[in-house]
């Protein structure tokens, strides 16, 4: 027996990875999506999605991909994956997951293929959309200036290519490297973290999509968990599936304050989550409650293997 056969469940409740079915569309999921979907249907040109690591931003670009409908769409989801990706390779993956064939490696030559295959797009009565996941990653004023020059691909009626980025909050400095493009920003929508109710409503939603037959965690459990997590989902996850553990080791009917502030204590969360949701990506710099978290950037760069990052992204993504 394990803690699922234990509580009753089918499956695990709280993994981080990214299962559609155990999505929750909270008020504020629900509103971002629908500004998102109003961008892309309306070819706004760019939109912006900020929140703060472990907020759901991934999570929310596969679900607006999904619900994209594709008699009305060609939509892509691409995951920036590394920093120093280059403008050429960007233009080359951007055209692979619209349909491009044999994208050229020669830049005039593959802005002539992306565009023609745009112009079908259109013909066809589709609208081309293409989700940037990861999108702080975008660092450099050559890759903004290319986002640039794709919205700059017209024909008379509308633009041809809507893109919507997923980031962290950098990538708001990010947009600053090329004014003319943070200009275009027709849409921008910020994730906060649950509030009290809102971490309750959620992990209600995913033990009963898990199979439970009823609340798990006592209120007071629920208050340590929204403290410790500071209301970011992917912590929240972690809180309580290290919980269920506990709870099954000590055969607990209902997880209860002290065994959820014991978790808390392990994971060193009890000082809130907003320092530890960004310890394994980002370093803080001086600066009081001010500071920004910046990417820690290798002192020396190495070169790219562009073709391992192709083959990571291909089970990333879809065209």
């Amino acid at each position: 027996m394990n803690f699922l056969d234990f509580y009753g469940m089918a499956q695990e409740p709280f993994s981080n990875a990214p299962v559609s079915r155990f999505y929750y569309n909270s008020r504020q999921h629900a509103e971002a999506l629908t500004r998102l979907t109003y961008a892309a249907d309306s070819m706004k040109g760019l939109a912006v999605l900020v929140g703060q690591i472990g907020a759901g931003k991934t999570t929310l670009a596969r679900r607006m991909l999904d619900a994209l409908p594709e008699d009305k769409f060609e939509a892509a989801l691409l995951v920036i994956v590394h920093s120093g990706i280059t403008a050429n390779w960007l233009l080359r993956r951007i055209a692979l997951q619209l349909g491009v064939q044999a994208p050229a490696t020669e830049k005039l030559t593959l802005l002539g293929q992306l565009y023609q295959r745009l112009v079908q797009i259109y013909e066809q009565g589709k609208k081309a959309v293409v989700l940037i996941d990861e999108a702080q990653m975008l660092q450099t004023r050559e890759l903004m200036e290319e986002f640039r020059g794709l919205l700059n691909l017209e024909v008379p009626e509308r633009k041809l290519v809507s893109f919507v980025f997923f980031g962290l909050p950098e990538i708001e400095q990010n947009l600053t490297l090329d004014p003319p493009l943070a200009q275009r920003v027709a849409v921008r929508v910020r994730l906060e973290p649950f509030d009290r109710d809102a971490t309750q409503a959620y992990i209600k939603h995913r033990l009963r999509l898990a199979g439970a037959s009823r609340m798990l965690f006592d209120e007071p459990a629920i208050d340590v968990i929204h403290q410790s997590s500071g209301g970011i989902p992917r912590v929240i996850n972690t809180l309580c599936d290290n919980a269920l553990l506990e709870g099954y080791l000590g055969r607990a009917d209902v997880i209860d304050g002290p065994t959820m502030q014991k978790v808390a204590e392990n994971l060193q969360l009890t000082t809130g989550a907003a320092a530890v949701a960004t310890a394994h990506t980002a370093a803080y710099v001086p600066g009081g409650d001010e500071a920004r978290p910046r990417p820690v950037m290798p002192a020396r760069r190495r070169r790219l293997d562009m073709r391992a990052i192709d083959q990571m992204l291909s089970g990333l993504s879809k065209s």
